[in-house]
């Protein structure tokens, strides 16, 4: 028996790297200001969603909602070894919430009906951890976050260890379901040769050079789609600003500034100096 599996997954700005620059005075993520990448919970949710589809068969697709440039994760997905990748984009979902971006992906799920989908634990952008939950509620999904083990899938449906902070919860539920994924879960696989040399070349129609026809990259397999808000049939006033109903109040900067500093020189004198001085400060030892 073959599962049809969706991931949800993220192009998130890398915040190992934040600058003055990460947040517009909107309160909205200037997200030009930040390299971008894969988020890395949703990494060990694809991982999860392989091992499914590599011991029980079926078909693993990774949905992402964003601009163009997004495309870059679900390349990264379909090198790992996706069987498909869609991204939602339109103009119209344009800073959308949790709510509204948990509506938006609910209808492409609910559009690929989905038997289990995976998600990581939270974005790294945001640290919420809600899109998750409320997708498996407006779904009608079963939900079970958390998931650090997965046991086994069958026909009573999809059994987990899931980790509860101070402990561990054995859980079964039932399909359809909804399963958020922790980075302690698995250690996601890396490219495939194969696939990396074939799937580095995919592209959506936006991303298209001049001259270049679809339908040819859609024979070598190489066309990733692209659903819109209405592809989706979704209700105006809950996507984007209208649906969100989350507001900034206020932007606070933060400003690092360094403190006094004793500079060391880089002799055996001066490394005696330094470790005495983190003794004295029992800094160490």
């Amino acid at each position: 028996m073959g599962y049809n599996i969706v991931v949800c997954a993220k192009q998130v700005p890398d915040t190992k790297r934040i600058t003055g620059d990460a947040m517009k005075e909107d309160g909205t993520v200037n997200r030009a200001a930040l390299p971008a990448i894969f988020n890395p919970e949703d990494l060990n949710a694809l991982e999860t969603a392989l091992a499914v589809r590599d011991a029980h068969g079926g078909t693993v697709t990774v949905v992402t909602m964003g601009p163009p440039n997004a495309c870059e994760i679900l390349r990264d997905s379909l090198c790992r070894g996706a069987d498909k990748a869609i991204l939602v984009s339109d103009r119209r979902a344009a800073a959308s919430d949790t709510l509204a971006t948990s509506y938006i992906l609910s209808q492409a799920v609910r559009k690929l009906n989905a038997d289990l989908v995976f998600c990581g634990r939270q974005a790294i952008d945001g640290d919420t951890a809600q899109v998750g939950p409320q997708m498996a509620e407006k779904l009608g999904f079963t939900l079970v976050t958390y998931l650090e083990e997965l046991i086994n899938v069958g026909n009573d449906g999809i059994r987990v260890k899931r980790n509860v902070g101070n402990g561990w919860e054995d859980v079964t539920a039932k399909l359809p379901a909804l399963v958020t994924v922790l980075d302690t879960a698995n250690t996601p696989r890396p490219y495939m040769s194969k696939r990396l040399m074939k799937f580095k070349k995919a592209k959506c129609a936006l991303e298209l050079a001049e001259g270049v026809c679809p339908d040819a990259m859609a024979e070598k397999g190489l066309l990733i789609d692209m659903w819109d808000l209405d592809a989706l049939e979704c209700d105006m006033q809950w996507v984007g600003m209208a649906g969100s109903p989350t507001k900034v109040n206020r932007i606070l900067s933060v400003v690092l500034a360094g403190g006094d500093y004793e500079e060391f020189e880089p002799t055996e004198a001066g490394a005696a100096k330094l470790v005495s001085e983190l003794i004295e400060e029992h800094t160490i030892g």
